[in-house]
């Protein structure tokens, strides 16, 4: 019996996964309903209900399931090198038969059910993950919302932006160096990255971001040796910043961050509308920070097409910006691990499985928007 309604729920939660795979491959469908209307009234409950808490939720529920996980590993080994039971007086072989008989069926049944169980709990996690946040990612996107026409760029469109940036960078640091500017504590950068946004929303109204939930990340020192610099959790709304990180990365990553809130979950797209809130606010702050990142971004790309040019606009960034650079550098020297590849390596599979065949080098897809941005409205 016990077998029979694991069954059965386990059937339904295939049914809802089956049901939410064939509605996210409509982009139109999920854009027009989904994403503008179901997603953002569950981020907003979301956010409403875990913002206000001065910690990250969703990084306690992640420590509590390792823990769980680890528990049941100890259990598995623990059943494996269980002492078998002392023997008894030799039996009947018809009772030996039945008996036999009746632990084989045990046996089948408890597998049975441990089978499913594990099949429940992965369902539920791709059901939840899916309908909280994750179909979002067969969206149509920033670039349909604006009307961008997104296009194969070619190696003078990379050196066009490339220059451009370039100017924005050095421009934007020395602005911090002359008015001697300190970076913000974590209170003050997540207000900075919400004024951003309020100041976006003025031209975007999509990009409206109420209530807040930004937080420091409490497994920022693990992010130094696993690589990542922010994170979304699907599952509470929150976004989390690396705080360790060299401050002149949190700005953008915080802005980046916010994107994934607002239901933008292609990492490129999470990037552009990063580099759309950033550009929009006051601060220089905020301003060099999401100029250093897409410079790099696009930087590599033509460094893909063109070495020697991609070369000759590194060696064109200001000494205050190559010091940043290097600061950068002795960070990730730092905390270089034969973990970090690994954890590359599965995030990449994950981006792929998500509509994102680049995996990780998704990121610097954000090139192509810039350049299409730049296009359609003559600046960046």
């Amino acid at each position: 019996m016990k077998l029979k309604k694991s069954l059965v729920f386990t059937l339904v939660l295939v049914a809802l996964a089956a049901f939410i795979h064939i509605y996210a491959n409509d982009s139109t469908r999920v854009e027009n309903q989904y994403s503008t209307v179901i997603y953002p009234a569950i981020s907003h409950i979301l956010r409403f209900v875990f913002g206000w808490l001065p910690f990250s939720v969703g990084d306690v529920l992640y420590a509590l399931v390792i823990l769980w996980l680890m528990w049941k590993l100890v259990e598995v080994i623990r059943a494996i090198y269980k002492k078998r039971p002392p023997s008894f007086p030799p039996k009947g072989e018809e009772m030996e038969k039945n008996e036999a008989k009746f632990t084989r069926l045990v046996n089948f049944n408890g597998i049975g059910v441990r089978f499913l169980k594990v099949a429940r709990i992965l369902l539920i996690i791709y059901v939840v993950f899916n309908l909280f946040w994750g179909i979002n990612y067969n969206r149509l996107g920033i670039a349909s919302q604006l009307q961008m026409k997104m296009e194969k760029y070619t190696p003078e469109d990379l050196k066009i932006i490339n220059r451009l940036l370039l100017e924005k960078v050095n421009a934007s640091k020395q602005v911090l160096v002359n008015q001697h500017i300190v970076y913000p504590t974590n209170k003050q950068l997540f207000l900075k990255a919400e004024e951003a946004y309020q100041q976006a929303e003025k031209r975007y109204p999509f990009l409206k971001y109420q209530p807040v939930s930004l937080k420091s990340s409490l497994w920022s020192w693990l992010g130094n040796y696993m690589g990542f610099t922010g994170y979304y959790n699907p599952f509470t709304g929150e976004a989390q910043v690396n705080t360790l990180v060299p401050k002149f990365l949190q700005p953008f990553t915080t802005c980046h961050e916010v994107a994934h809130q607002l239901g933008y979950a292609k990492e490129m797209e999470a990037n552009f509308v990063g580099y759309l809130s950033a550009t929009a606010s006051k601060d220089t702050l905020l301003h060099y920070s999401v100029y250093l990142d897409m410079f790099m971004y696009s930087n590599r790309n033509l460094f893909a097409t063109d070495s020697v040019t991609a070369n000759e606009y590194r060696k064109q960034l200001s000494a205050a910006v190559k010091d940043d650079l290097k600061e950068w550098r002795a960070f990730n020297k730092k905390y270089r691990n034969s973990i970090e590849p690994v954890f590359r390596w599965i995030y990449g599979k994950y981006l792929e499985g998500n509509q994102q065949p680049q995996g990780v080098l998704s990121y610097d897809e954000v090139t192509g928007f810039i350049i299409a941005y730049y296009k359609k409205y003559g600046s960046i």
